[in-house]
């Protein structure tokens, strides 16, 4: 199961993670980072504006935004959790400081049922091309198969196949996921149309892809904040930079600041 490799990795390189602490959700944070650290997931310091009661390491700004991305680029941590700290400050920090043009993250959901799967766009403002959520496609499965997985790549769309011809919105949807499902496989990925049946698509597909990135947060958030799935993070693809965005209504860091550690490469040669 992908999410056994995923914490067997985690172990295995315990690396140094740093996790932000925002004023809201502190509590919760900081939680998840302690039980992240007595699993052995990872060396865990936390970055926030203000002092924190915690046998972890701290380092306390007051731009932790800003300082969490730097302890990073100064080698003094091997990979970063967002946690509790705001989104659009974090990213653009992330950005601006490691010198991205681009920021796209692929997340990993269980459903209610149990099953794991990778899932995305979750940002607003991504996958709205048909160029866009090939991208997102390919780098995701890259990923994926770094946990030893093969995945089968569904590709949502606004209705069911015999729901051409109701709407040209919906038409326009169904055109895309055929079109970046016809380009994923030419890249040798094992890609489908999957429709509008995201419950059934859940079943049968390691990788979803929604249609839009407003739909996959929507969709993320009635999942996980609603329906009684978990988010585990979403990891950012297409660098070897080890970043989890996390969503900070979610259940909490424990399994993001996991990820982030498994993410990382050679870590136990860098600080050791």
């Amino acid at each position: 199961m992908v999410w056994e490799a995923i914490k067997a990795r985690a172990v295995a390189n315990c690396a140094r993670i740093a996790v932000g602490v925002g004023p809201s959700y502190a509590d919760k944070t900081i939680e998840g980072a302690e039980r992240a650290a007595e699993n052995g997931y990872a060396r865990v310091t936390l970055v926030g504006s203000r002092p924190m009661d915690t046998a972890l390491d701290t380092v306390v700004s007051e731009t932790p935004e800003s300082a969490i991305i730097e302890l990073l680029k100064d080698g003094k941590v091997d990979g970063v959790v967002r946690g509790s700290l705001g989104a659009n400050s974090t990213l653009r920090s992330l950005r601006r400081i490691m010198g991205l043009d681009k920021i796209l993250r692929v997340s990993l959901l269980r459903a209610p049922s149990g099953r794991f799967f990778f899932f995305a766009p979750v940002g607003v403002d991504e996958g709205w091309t048909v160029e866009d959520k090939v991208e997102l496609g390919e780098k995701g499965v890259q990923l994926i198969r770094r946990f030893g997985v093969e995945p089968k790549v569904g590709v949502l769309s606004g209705g069911r196949m015999e729901d051409r011809g109701r709407s040209p919105r919906v038409d326009k949807t169904m055109d895309d996921a055929e079109a970046v499902a016809e380009k994923l496989r030419e890249k040798g990925i094992q890609a489908w149309h999957a429709s509008i049946l995201f419950e059934d698509a859940i079943g049968e597909y390691e990788y979803i892809l929604a249609p839009d990135g407003v739909c996959g947060n929507l969709m993320f958030r009635a999942l996980c904040l609603v329906g009684g799935g978990e988010g585990y993070g979403a990891p950012l693809v297409g660098t070897d930079i080890a970043y989890v965005d996390t969503s900070r209504a979610g259940s909490g860091y424990e399994n993001a600041i996991c990820m982030a550690s498994a993410l990382v490469k050679g870590t136990k040669a860098s600080s050791l």
